[in-house]
């Protein structure tokens, strides 16, 4: 299973628009929670980690229909 680790970017992708795209940086990580730098943003964002199928996956900006998921097997190259 893919999991978030400390320093490494990931990317996640708007529903509505795929050239809409995040990086977000693993600042720190817990058990339980990740700790996230949102490119262009100036906030630090916590989070809970939930598991899937294969991969951690979170929500940084917040959990509602359309909301974009964060996943680790996503990581930026």
């Amino acid at each position: 299973m893919k999991t978030f680790e400390t320093g490494s970017t990931y990317l996640m992708r708007s529903v509505c628009d795929y050239d809409c795209v995040w990086y977000c940086k693993v600042e720190s990580r817990t058990a339980k929670f990740v700790t996230l730098k949102i490119e262009g943003d100036r906030t630090v964002v916590r989070c809970k980690v939930t598991e899937s199928e294969d991969s951690e996956r979170c929500y940084p900006v917040g959990k509602y229909s359309m909301a974009p998921i964060l996943r680790a097997e996503n990581e930026e190259r």
